[in-house]
């Protein structure tokens, strides 16, 4: 089942997050093969922090030539978006007691992601919607090394969300649907 997991995963990536430029730093770490994807077998927050903290540790010792960020999909538990973001706040407290806060961020991306003040189906919650709940961990070097302009990084939630708001809904529903697939049911 992973090799279909991380699959949409790319294809979501190279078609939605890459195709539509809602990430400037994605195209690079994708073409060049430095973005890791793990797949977590957990079904319950316990289990996916053990893997959470795992993965923050092989990134942090991984050269940035190998592996620049990680992907960690975990299609068998969070499913309610409003239980994986409140487990938003464990990922956090662990990049905390690692002593990693400075050195990597984690950017949140879920089937059913809602932005407060919106309604489910909002175009701009697709910006941050994936084919499965995941946790992004991201090299803080990555991102300055990419981008020093702090004015330039603010934007970019208000650009995506005009993205969003300007493409033909149905056409791109149309697409969503031939990426995302119905979540697995936990083994």
């Amino acid at each position: 089942m992973n090799d279909t997991q991380i699959l949409a995963t790319k294809t979501w990536i190279e078609t939605v997050v890459i195709g539509l430029n809602l990430c400037p730093f994605a195209r690079r770490p994708f073409d060049g093969g430095t973005i890791r994807y793990a797949v977590s077998e957990a079904t319950d927050t316990h289990a996916l922090i053990i893997d959470f903290t795992r993965e923050l540790r092989l990134l942090v010792e991984t050269p940035i030539a190998e592996v620049e960020t990680t992907l960690l999909i975990h299609p068998y538990v969070l499913q309610d978006f409003a239980d994986y973001n409140d487990f938003l706040s464990v990922a956090d407290d662990a990049i905390e007691q690692l002593q990693l806060r400075g050195i990597v961020q984690v950017a949140s991306f879920h089937p059913q992601y809602q932005f407060a003040g919106t309604v489910p189906n909002a175009m701009e919650n697709y910006t941050n919607r994936s084919p499965y709940p995941m946790l992004h961990m991201l090299r803080e070097e990555s991102i300055s090394r990419v981008a020093n302009d702090r004015a330039f990084l603010d934007s970019i939630p208000e650009r995506n969300i005009a993205t969003m708001q300007a493409l033909d809904r149905n056409a791109f529903l149309k697409l969503w649907q031939s990426i995302a697939k119905p979540p697995p049911e936990s083994t």
